[in-house]
């Protein structure tokens, strides 16, 4: 059979007509999506209303605390970057007031053993002790560290103001909890700061790569996106690092806990995946009021949380899968649709993983599909696929989309990370997208177990180096 006879030749093209249809209608749908929240973002600026603080460091760093602040950080299989992560975080947060809780496992003794020797004796610092065997969930251990918290709040007769946020392989910025601290103080129940992932500069090619790929996502993602959701004051997710909750909230989570069952005072479920996402969203739903703060200090750059993120592509994707599978594919049983119009929509845009990969899959079918057609086109053993009017509109519409979605990645990227991290971004969106869609299919497949009964699993990414320690943390490049 030859590709001249009609009915392998027609099968084929309709298939391509089909697919381009699909993913140009699609593509264009979240393309629209995309450009709304950029108008709203560039709305913001213009107006004046979206204008990044500067602060001083030095002045946040030495303010006093507004009251009693505990910093939970859970810890699993973190002997290689804990202690670094301890001893920064006391020399950064100099104030007394700090009480850092440290969640190790029985079964973990290189943890807390390293844990140990990084606290050093001081006053500030408690380990506790999870009585299970890890791993169980980020979100039991979060829990253990707050019965923890709440049996010393009881013996010393006093409360703390807020709970901050963090994991074992953070870099703190040495503003960041005064900001904290100020929101919270101005009756905020949850405050989120930036999370700027670093450069893996001593990686291979393919492992800074692979690492450098969220620096796009997350300038995007905090640059623009978490301040229009702050400005529309829709729900805030929490990143699960540079984030805090006032006390008080942490007691609305924990009667709503009791409230649908739960048998202890504790405020997350310990079956859940993404418990750092649904904090802010419990928060508001119990009427708390939600902030994203973005400031720079003295040097320009963002008071943010900084660490590195995995540079091995299995486990970019296992660490994606369990993102999408949390928010995208369990958001939907365990947070639901609450709101209104808005927070509806910035929920849809959550939840749109599986779909996107779906889409992207569909586009790179096309792609090498078309590629195949045209060669067989112009060797001349059949005519080309027509392109009917509709289609023409559609893929234009697509290509100027496209190219304004390179120009906001560049942009956003070089201001945070230089000109040339900033035309590396654009040349690493089809690795970011393949990433999508094989994190994706994972996401899916582990949904379908845990709908058969599967057990949760803190399936957390192993950490080899801290970027605090050995001369990794590099100062950004202009």
């Amino acid at each position: 059979m030859s590709f001249a006879e009609p009915s392998l030749w027609q099968g084929l093209t309709l298939l391509q007509h089909e697919l381009l249809l699909f993913a140009g209608v699609f593509f264009l749908v979240g393309a629209l999506d995309d450009l709304v929240v950029d108008a709203v973002w560039l709305w913001l600026r213009l107006s004046g209303r979206n204008v990044t603080a500067r602060r001083s460091r030095v002045a946040l760093r030495g303010q006093p605390l507004s009251g009693p602040v505990a910093v939970l950080v859970p810890a699993w299989h973190e002997a290689a970057v804990i202690g670094q992560t301890i001893r920064h975080l006391l020399s950064a947060w100099p104030q007394q007031q700090l009480r850092l809780y440290i969640g190790c496992y029985r079964n973990d003794p290189a943890t807390l053993a390293a844990a140990m020797a990084a606290a050093h004796g001081d006053p500030r610092v408690r380990l506790v002790i999870h009585a299970k065997n890890g791993p169980t969930t980020k979100a039991d251990c979060l829990n253990r560290l707050f019965a923890a918290l709440a049996l010393d709040e009881a013996r010393n007769g006093g409360r703390f103001g807020m709970l901050v946020f963090h994991d074992a392989e953070d870099v703190v910025d040495s503003g960041a909890l005064g900001l904290l601290d100020e929101a919270i103080g101005q009756r905020a129940d949850f405050v989120q700061l930036p999370v700027e992932p670093l450069v893996p500069y001593h990686q291979d090619f393919w492992g800074r790569h692979i690492g450098a790929h969220y620096c796009e996502e997350f300038t995007e993602s905090h640059g623009k996106a978490m301040v229009v959701r702050d400005a529309l004051g829709a729900a805030l997710p929490g990143a699960g690092v540079g984030c805090a909750a006032s006390r008080r909230a942490l007691d609305w989570l924990v009667a709503r806990h009791l409230a649908e069952g739960g048998h202890e005072a504790l405020p997350f479920a310990s079956d859940s995946l993404t418990e750092d996402y649904e904090l802010g969203l419990a928060i508001a739903a119990a009427g708390g009021r939600c902030r994203f703060i973005r400031a720079r200090g003295e040097d320009d750059r963002l008071i943010a949380t900084r660490a590195f993120f995995p540079h091995r592509f299995d486990n970019v994707v296992r660490q994606k899968a369990r993102w999408v599978l949390g928010i995208s594919l369990q958001g939907w049983d365990r947070v639901g649709w609450g709101g209104g119009v808005r927070e509806h929509w910035m929920r849809a845009r959550d939840r749109r993983g599986p779909f996107t990969a779906l889409v992207l899959l569909a586009g790179y079918l096309l792609v090498v599909l078309t590629a195949f057609l045209g060669a067989v086109a112009l060797a001349g053993v059949a005519p080309p696929m027509p392109l009917s009017p509709l289609l023409r509109a559609v893929l234009t519409a697509n290509a100027v989309a496209f190219a304004w979605r390179l120009v906001m990645r560049f942009a956003f990227t070089a201001r945070e990370y230089g000109m040339v991290e900033g035309l590396f971004a654009v040349l690493r969106l089809p690795l970011a997208n393949v990433i999508a869609i094989i994190s994706g299919r994972r996401a899916i497949f582990a949904y379908i177990s845990t709908l058969k009964g599967a057990a949760a699993v803190w399936d957390k990414t192993e950490h080899e180096a801290h970027p605090a320690g050995n001369g990794l943390l590099r100062p950004v490049s202009s």
